[in-house]
């Protein structure tokens, strides 16, 4: 349980029975009133943001949140197929939903993390030594990937001074802006969570 003054940034918390990211807080102390924790939170179900204000005498269960490694597979007709990391027998399917926008991204055999919601009401169980029910509330893709530019327009000799950019094809379908002088079979180095052309990390 957290106390109202320790529900802070970064942590997560389950509020209102479903597990939330605390964004922002800001504790605030009048003459009047008792102190008071007012927050932004993030449900990691739907990614809906909330605001909330929780009073002194209030107190939080802290959300159970785990990840573990899992292999992407493939993607048919807005699923995506993953196994764990070491058993491919073990197959599942999460929703294009869940994966969310860094969905275009992925490329077969790529490691994610998937993270997990542990349910209070599975503590008993999981105290009894009995497997803890989890939901998987999403996938997160390493920070920085390597891609292979699948398509880019042709670079005009002298555009490359104006420090200008253009559209190119990825070889997962996804299409960013990089810098003019990267060609279809570069190798460049992609941000999965702003989108963002990095680096070419070679040139074939």
């Amino acid at each position: 349980m957290l106390e109202y003054n320790e529900i802070k940034p970064g942590k997560h918390i389950v509020y209102e029975g479903e597990p939330y990211e605390v964004l922002e807080s800001h504790v605030a102390r009048t003459q009047q009133r008792k102190p008071q924790n007012q927050t932004k939170l993030k449900n990691l179900l739907n990614g809906r943001l909330v605001p909330a204000t929780f009073r002194a005498s209030e107190r939080v269960d802290e959300a159970d949140i785990g990840s573990r490694a899992i292999k992407f597979l493939y993607s048919n007709r807005g699923e995506y197929w993953f196994c764990e990391e070491n058993d491919p027998r073990k197959r599942f399917t999460l929703d294009a939903t869940l994966v969310g926008e860094p969905a275009k991204f992925l490329k077969e055999n790529m490691l994610v993390s998937v993270l997990t919601f542990g349910l209070p009401a599975a503590s008993n169980a999981a105290q009894a030594g009995e497997d803890e029910e989890e939901k998987i509330i999403g996938v997160k893709l390493p920070v920085k990937v390597e891609l292979l530019v699948r398509e880019a327009p042709p670079s005009i000799k002298g555009d490359t001074a104006s420090g200008g950019g253009k559209v190119v094809t990825l070889e997962t379908g996804a299409t960013i802006t990089a810098p003019l002088f990267v060609n279809a079979g570069d190798l460049i180095r992609v941000n999965t969570e702003t989108g963002a052309y990095v680096e070419r990390v070679e040139k074939r």
